[in-house]
């Protein structure tokens, strides 16, 4: 066969079919070789597409290949190797090739709707990557097109791998969530609110409780936003009660509640053009996101923002804020008696996240993106350089969508797994004990999350709670997500866990369940829903099967 090979390869090629069907049978003859029937020419070019389909089928995971129809051999054709020997079992993901259709087409709209110029997805069923896949370009300079490996900054979702290092401390007895923050980090000053003297703790400081300032530094701006958000949140409850009073009636109307209706209306409506906020900066407009000055350990980097007043009073409004998280890394220092980095390393070792590491300009990174945004005339540049040393607990690591789905996968297991114990003695513990993910995905009173209105901020994850208040109506998934957004990047990574009943927990192991993670190279672009929809079109896949 490598004769017969060498021969077909030792000519040009020539425009005519029939030609070259000529010229390679004389040279088949006086090679010594067996005649070859009329279809030799089919054979081989069955066999080198089988080769070609097999190293193919390796550049996109979790994608679901086609089963190729052979054609029947012809008498004197012999095949080049047994198919299994040429070709690896159709994946698992075969099941899902319905859900990955639909998810990649929603992929493109919203990747052409922004203009992003690369985004990448990884999706995992009950534990296992079924999808991940890039669309656009990694870096567009160099046309490199964006791949499961491609490495991106992934934000804020750096809060929600600091969560984990907290947990291990607190539940090893060397963290206390709610003792002040100066018992671990003395070089914090106290904080006083309106003359009044105040603690902020590390519970706190983890869901956005604690006043202290985000990238804004005005602080009547931010009052005046909140109390506005406030009174429009307040109409609209009005709104709604009436709605339900003027049912509860049978529909009927009298000229006294719409008198009343009118009023408040009127009265809100003022209110809130006296307290309607001046145009804002978004955090992308403020000068801090833009650091280039490197700081050396988490301790320095406290002084941007430890002499500044408390913007609230701790407890009592939600004020997100990343330079929490940057005292927060502080205390894990100080906890661990590790520098935050190494604590961190040594988290992603167990987790087995091998590609996640903090962002930093110097070293060489493999797979790394190159990170976008549109200037003023609405063309592509790259973004400034930025220092996110300041901030690596708060959104200052890089990472794979893999990566993300195995963090997403080790939290779902230590939520399930005290459920399943019962029926699976044999079942390794989670990471993270059962008790523990449950105080970190249970919602926190007086919190919002921003990306999806129907749920609030927990403990460094955002969550929704299961819901539904119509029979054949609208049915709200419990899910855990945390969004993020920096400098040229966009990412989520959401948890949609399954709906057990008895049966699945006698009969299956956890974590069972959906995880989604998508990282995009270009700033402020919305994910939350995408992943939100993807994760039911998997888990609907999933139902039809099991």
């Amino acid at each position: 066969m490598y004769r017969l090979l060498s021969a077909v390869t030792a000519r040009p090629a020539t425009p005519g079919g029939w030609a070259w069907g000529r010229g390679r049978r004389g040279a088949h003859q006086r090679s010594g070789l067996p005649p070859l029937g009329p279809g030799w020419v089919g054979g081989l070019g069955l066999g080198l597409g089988l080769a070609l389909g097999v190293k193919l089928a390796g550049g996109l995971r979790g994608a679901a290949p086609a089963s190729p129809q052979a054609e029947p051999l012809l008498p004197q054709e012999q095949p080049l190797a047994p198919w299994s020997a040429q070709t690896p079992m159709p994946p698992p993901s075969r099941r899902f090739a319905r859900a990955i259709d639909s998810s990649r087409d929603l992929l493109h709209r919203i990747k052409d709707e922004v203009g992003a110029p690369g985004i990448v997805v990884g999706v995992s069923v009950d534990g296992k990557e079924v999808w991940s896949e890039g669309l656009g370009y990694a870096d567009v300079e160099n046309r490199v097109p964006c791949k499961p490996e491609t490495v991106m900054r992934i934000a804020s979702i750096s809060k929600s791998l600091t969560m984990v290092a907290l947990a291990k401390l607190w539940e090893a007895g060397k963290l206390d969530l709610d003792i002040p923050v100066q018992h671990y980090v003395p070089e914090f000053p106290e904080k006083e609110y309106e003359g009044e003297k105040v603690s902020v703790t590390t519970r706190l400081l983890i869901s956005h409780l604690s006043g202290i300032r985000h990238y804004e530094k005005d602080m009547k701006k931010v009052k005046e936003e909140k109390a506005y958000k406030a009174l429009k949140m307040m109409k609209g409850t009005m709104e709604s009660d009436q709605e339900k009073e003027f049912k509860e009636k049978g529909g009927k109307s009298n000229e006294k509640s719409d008198f009343v209706k009118t009023k408040i209306e009127q009265d809100t409506d003022a209110k809130g053009r006296n307290l309607k906020p001046g145009k804002k900066k978004n955090d992308f407009e403020q000068g801090e996101l833009y650091l280039k000055e490197k700081f050396e350990n988490s301790i320095e980097s406290l002084r941007l923002f430890k002499n500044d007043p408390l913007f609230f009073k701790p407890g009592s409004q939600f004020l997100y804020s990343t330079f929490g998280y940057t005292l927060l890394a502080a205390i894990v220092e100080r906890a661990s008696g590790y520098k935050y980095l190494d604590y961190m390393q040594k988290i992603f070792h167990d987790l087995d996240m091998l590609t996640t590491v903090q962002e930093e300009n110097e070293p060489v990174i493999y797979n790394r993106a190159r990170f976008y945004v549109y200037n003023k005339k609405r063309r592509l540049v790259n973004t400034p350089y930025v220092d996110n040393s300041y901030k690596w607990a708060g959104g200052g690591f890089l990472s794979t969508v893999g990566d993300l789905l195995k963090f997403g996968n080790a939290m779902l297991y230590g939520y399930q797994v005290g459920l399943f114990k019962n029926s699976h003695e044999n079942l390794l513990p989670g990471y993270l004990k059962p008790e523990t993910m449950v105080m970190i995905w249970t919602p926190v009173p007086n919190t919002e999350m921003s990306w999806d209105k129907e749920g609030k901020y927990a403990m460094a994850w955002g969550v929704v709670e299961k819901k539904q208040m119509y029979g054949s109506c609208r049915k709200q998934r419990h899910y855990a997500s945390h969004t993020g957004g920096a400098v040229g990047a966009s990412s989520v990574l959401l948890v949609l866990p399954e709906e057990l009943d008895a049966e699945a927990m006698n009969n299956k192991v956890p974590p069972r369940g959906v995880v989604v993670s998508i990282i995009c190279n270009m700033q402020s672009v919305g994910l939350n829903s995408t992943a939100l929809k993807i994760a039911l079109e998997f888990d609907k896949d999933r139902a039809d099967v099991s």
